[in-house]
């Protein structure tokens, strides 16, 4: 698994007793597998990232190759936009409840929702899920534990751990939710408006497919400074490649900053990684 923080960047260590004020060699532990030495570098590119970066947070879920990795996956950090995914989810499960289709309704709002942020869309669908009580019961029922629903949605605060929890629903077998209402989501997700295609798209390789939500927003409260987060799919057609990604980040001075600051980090995942 790539979650476990290494604190010990050797192939190999020396194992040492204390014994009677003085140090006797025991052995030596095992190198370190490719995997872990993969985690180890990244932390560290991260690290380097942060020394000069606004506040930010990762967190990887690799479908293909089973294995996780986080960064201050239980950082917290305001939704902003991003909250639309989990609107969408929320809007799917209550449908699927019902054992009916979307409504030609929900279908529009949930169009302009996603692909191109919308946000009168938005209060609407969240409105008639039941506002942030339900999306607070939606987002457990997905095992999203860490996140707050606020009633003004775009204040919604969350972690890195619980958004890879929601791409993670979207990508498992074992969903709650259909497959069906799954590529739908996924479907929206390829298909944002064309300036709203950065964050996670930024990684994508030739023939690779890489569906997103973004979110973004400044807050008068931090002086005029950005909150910019995405979540997304880099997903090969033979699935060889199939790897949920999510950055939050906040303190950022601009939009544009924010978007180079998560896609740098975007680029450090896959680079070490490599994935």
């Amino acid at each position: 698994m790539f979650r476990n923080r290494l604190l010990v960047p050797l192939a190999a260590v020396l194992v040492v007793l204390a014994v009677a004020g003085g140090l006797v060699l025991t052995g030596v532990l095992p190198p370190l597998t490719a995997e872990a030495r993969k985690a180890w570098r990244l932390e560290n590119a991260l690290d380097d990232i942060a020394e000069t970066a606004p506040d930010f947070s990762v967190a990887i879920l690799d479908k293909a190759n089973l294995k996780d990795f986080a960064y201050r996956g239980s950082d917290r950090f305001e939704t902003a936009s991003a909250v639309k995914l989990s609107v969408l989810a929320c809007v799917l499960l209550h449908a699927q409840d019902q054992n009916r289709a979307l409504t030609e309704q929900e279908r529009t709002r949930a169009d302009r929702m996603i692909r191109a942020s919308d946000n009168d869309a938005t209060t609407a669908l969240f409105g008639s899920i039941g506002s942030a009580a339900g999306l607070t019961a939606c987002d457990q029922r997905l095992g999203m534990t860490e996140t707050t629903v606020d009633s003004e949605w775009g204040r919604t605060t969350t972690t890195a751990d619980d958004q890879i929890r929601l791409l993670g629903n979207l990508v498992s077998d074992t969903s709650e939710l259909t497959v069906a209402r799954r590529q739908y989501a996924f479907d929206l997700m390829a298909n944002v408006n064309a300036d709203q295609v950065w964050g996670v798209p930024s990684a994508a390789r030739d023939g690779e497919d890489a569906p997103v939500k973004n979110g973004w927003d400044s807050r008068s409260d931090d002086g005029g400074r950005w909150i910019v987060n995405t979540l997304g799919r880099l997903v090969s057609d033979d699935r060889s490649t199939n790897v949920s990604v999510v950055v939050l980040s906040h303190g950022n001075t601009s939009k544009q900053a924010g978007i180079a600051l998560v896609e740098k980090v975007v680029a450090a995942t896959r680079e070490n990684l490599t994935y």
